[in-house]
């Protein structure tokens, strides 16, 4: 069987040729990176999830939350960009320290006047995992002093 195997491998690179190790290395380049699938997931929920209200993410933050937008009533909403690099952050009308999940709840619940996902949920992950990589290259950690 050995023997058989090993001719084989010979017919193999007499026939095709030596492996492409160049082509070996763009094949494992294009592996699916986990993170990146997070950032999509996350976009499309922006774009489209409603949480079971009445408008979606991309109703206030335009561009996918890459430009400043409005709010239903025309209030000024800023770009996300670089946002994640600003929490925890002080919320003066609750007077506390919130997280990004935290203000995702309050988004979702006041904003778009749905149902917030649970926390640690597959699809919470997937839209902090997009909001985040808005903020690639930003400083991080402004409110600390």
């Amino acid at each position: 069987m050995a023997l058989r195997l090993l001719a084989a491998a010979v017919v193999g690179i007499a026939c095709f040729g030596p492996i492409n190790t160049r082509a070996a290395e763009l094949a494992a380049s294009t592996e699916v990176n986990p993170i990146q699938q997070a950032v999509q997931r996350g976009a499309d929920i922006f774009a489209h999830d409603q949480f079971g209200g009445v408008r979606t993410c991309g109703t206030c933050h335009a561009d996918g939350g890459r430009a400043a937008g409005k709010l239903p009533n025309g209030a000024a909403v800023p770009s996300l960009v670089g946002a994640a690099a600003a929490f925890p952050r002080f919320a003066p009308r609750l007077q506390r320290v919130i997280t990004l999940s935290q203000q995702f709840d309050r988004c979702i619940t006041g904003g778009l006047e749905g149902q917030p996902p649970a926390p640690g949920s597959p699809e919470l992950v997937d839209l902090e995992t997009y909001v985040t990589s808005l903020s690639k290259g930003a400083v991080m950690g402004p409110q600390f002093k």
